[in-house]
């Protein structure tokens, strides 16, 4: 919002500026109808030029065509305004013969007291005004106002992309699609008020003509004029009074074409024109070598030519020594900078920043990122992010994209916390096959690894896809593939992901919804990082924490009870059975295997209890013969193509993961607790030792 005027005169104007407003437009429509004295009228014709340049030159300082988003409505006051002057004018020429100084002067000094050039003069005013710049300006308002909305919706998903990819946040969001919605509700009113500009045009011409034909009539008939006594006084009267009402309308056309033709930029107008125009100074050197050819054509005056030249020339020599001198004061000043940052301590603060999450990829890769060569990568990743808040409750830090000269052009590195977890190769050319199990014909490729999953794969050319399709191999390129990894890495590092700044954000946004279950758990019963901690159980086993209502409730009830974290998770767990069954099931069955009676037995026994928290001391002979068993069932399992589940009691399920989540990659482990009660447990195997 603009700056209110401090002054006492400015004070009062914004104290009772609806008032002054709407006794200004009252005004104007009784101008219409009473008679008004010709020093009034003057003074009234003045101050319409006088708001005709001031709107003129605050749409030259304007920077952005929202810094005078008042203008549609001011037309149509300008306008009103213009037409009661010109009724004004009228009355006072056809009832006295007189309307004024102003009109008098108009008629005499500035067309020389001839009415026939007034009156062509006039007639070139409305031309320019008319054909010119309100048809342009009407053109260019309709069509910005159409581009407008139809941009609208590209840029509602480009604040909404940048807000997902942590670029912006919801304040910079709202205030950026309010600005949208300005911008088309202005261009929109520009739209309309431009017919108004047009309209003004119209009955100015028809003004005058009455004028001409009114006086001309009266002047004879009721004066007992002379045909060119007549002519010459309401013809002069009527072309002084329609300059003086035309001028002020070219220049309020002006502005109204001058707005909606401005681009937005971060400088005036003034500045934007002489920056831009006298930026090149061989620009100035070509016109003036073709100034020069154009002096020495016989036939044509070669003086004013000859000038120009020499004028252009001086332009540009000017511009190219200014330049030169800029160029080395840049130059001479970075030096000074250097040596001076030499001479201070280094600050090595900035230095300690580490990104949440990297993407380092080699210079072959750098078209995924340019949208330029058609990379939809960064694209990817907003979809990744928002992919990962629906299907895990978490909100992934920005992802920072950049090029490593250090790796192989092909390769790429993804990190965490400036540590790397996983890494890549790709062939931007090629696509990657992969046996699904029915391929009923083998193709050759670059034998390589499926990087997400580790699965064998090769790398073929697009000539071979179809054919690799038919072939019965799922077949995907390469931005897939890293796309497909990074989704990998997030969801199997998500509990590192998530920290305390992270669980916070989560506090304040359900906090919104629901305060009290926040405000009778933190920080009474636990701190943001007990919390954490428990949020994190969850992600590493991929238990989606997005219903943070039923998490914070379960932990609000059972925080007074323990502060053990294991024991807390536990408790959320069974509060999601139906989330973590409905995970799993297929077909309302969920095939598995469970724990003998012994091994369980031995786990409980095995528990130890501390102030820190819980673990089990299992002697290594029965934990080593458990993993062996463990692994041996759940390959039973895998072969038979179903996940690699562990149902166990709910009392030692966290213990028992943790006991083997080292040895057996990938294991999922249940209990009880966890599974609905109308889902059929499947046991495909028995772990004994």
């Amino acid at each position: 919002m603009a700056s209110l005027p401090t002054s006492a005169p400015g004070k009062i104007i914004n104290k009772y500026s609806d008032i002054i407003i709407a006794l200004a437009i009252v005004t104007i429509v009784i101008m219409m109808i009473i008679p008004l004295p010709t020093y009034i009228l003057d003074l009234l014709i003045c101050l319409n030029i006088t708001l005709a340049l001031t709107i003129v030159m605050v749409t030259i300082y304007n920077v952005e065509p929202l810094d005078f988003s008042v203008f549609p409505s001011l037309l149509l006051i300008t306008t009103l305004f213009r037409l009661a002057l010109n009724v004004s004018s009228t009355r006072l020429i056809l009832l006295n013969g007189n309307a004024g100084d102003v009109i008098m002067a108009f008629g005499n000094f500035v067309v020389g007291g001839n009415p026939v050039v007034g009156f062509i003069v006039f007639i070139i005013l409305i031309i320019i005004q008319f054909v010119v710049i309100t048809k342009g300006a009407e053109r260019v308002a309709e069509v910005s106002a159409r581009f407008t909305l139809d941009a609208m919706p590209g840029k509602q998903m480009a604040i909404d992309a940048d807000l997902n990819q942590g670029a912006i946040t919801d304040a910079q969001a709202r205030e950026r699609r309010e600005k949208i919605q300005q911008e088309a509700d202005f261009y929109g009113a520009m739209d309309g008020a431009s017919k108004f500009v047009k309209g003004d045009a119209i009955a100015a011409i028809i003004i005058i003509i009455i004028n001409i034909f009114g006086g001309f009539i009266i002047g004879m008939a009721q004066r007992h004029l002379s045909i060119a006594q007549a002519l010459q006084q309401y013809t002069l009267l009527t072309v002084g009074e329609g300059l003086v009402n035309q001028i002020p309308a070219l220049l309020i056309s002006t502005a109204t074409g001058i707005i909606v033709t401005r681009a937005a930029s971060k400088s005036n107008l003034g500045y934007d024109l002489t920056s831009q125009i006298f930026r090149k100074p061989r620009v100035f050197f070509i016109v003036s070598g073709v100034l020069t050819i154009l002096a020495i054509v016989p036939g044509l005056p070669g003086l004013p030519f000859l000038a120009l030249a020499i004028f252009s020339l001086a332009i540009g020599y000017g511009l190219y020594k200014s330049q030169q001198t800029t160029a080395q004061e840049n130059d001479e000043k970075k030096l000074e900078e250097d040596k001076e940052a030499i001479k201070k301590p280094e600050n090595v603060v900035s230095l300690l920043q580490v990104d949440p999450m990297e993407l380092e990829i080699g210079y072959s890769l750098i078209p995924l990122v340019d949208t330029g060569q058609g990379g939809d990568l960064l694209e990817r990743i907003v979809m990744i992010r928002r992919q990962c808040a629906l299907e895990m409750g978490l909100v992934v830090p920005t992802i920072r994209i950049r090029d490593n000269i250090q790796i192989k052009p092909n390769a790429y590195i993804i990190k965490l916390r400036g540590i790397e977890i996983a890494k890549g190769d790709l062939l931007l050319d090629h696509y990657l096959a992969m046996n699904s199990g029915t391929v009923v014909e083998e193709i050759s490729g670059i034998e390589t690894t499926e990087p997400a999953f580790g699965l064998p794969a090769i790398w073929i050319t697009e000539a071979q896809r179809e054919q690799a399709e038919l072939n019965g191999y799922t077949v995907v390129d390469a931005i897939s593939v890293l796309a497909t990894h990074l989704t990998e890495v997030i969801k199997s590092h998500a509990d590192e992901i998530l920290g305390r700044q992270e669980t916070q954000n989560l506090i304040d946004n359900i906090k919104k919804s629901i305060p009290s279950v926040v405000e009778e758990l933190i920080p009474d019963l636990l701190t943001v990082g007990e919390v954490q901690k428990v949020l994190a159980n969850l992600l590493h086993e991929r238990v989606s924490i997005r219903n943070m209502s039923i998490i914070l409730e379960v932990l609000s009830d059972y925080a007074r009870m323990t502060k053990d974290i294991d024991i807390l998770t536990e408790y959320v767990r069974h509060a999601l059975a139906r989330q973590i069954s409905n995970q799993y099931v297929q077909g309302n069955v969920l095939p598995c295997i469970s724990l003998s009676p012994d091994i369980e037995n031995k786990i409980a026994s095995s528990i130890q209890r501390s102030e820190h928290g819980s673990f089990v001391n299992l002697d290594p002979v029965t934990l080593k013969e458990t993993i062996l068993a463990t692994n041996k069932e759940l390959q039973k399992i895998t072969e038979l193509g179903y996940q690699p589940i562990v149902l166990t009691s709910p009392n030692i399920r966290i213990y028992f993961r943790q006991l083997v989540e080292r040895s057996i990659s990938g294991i999922i482990v249940l209990s009880q607790a966890e599974i609905e009660p109308k889902v059929e447990i499947q046991v495909l195997g028995v772990v004994k030792i």
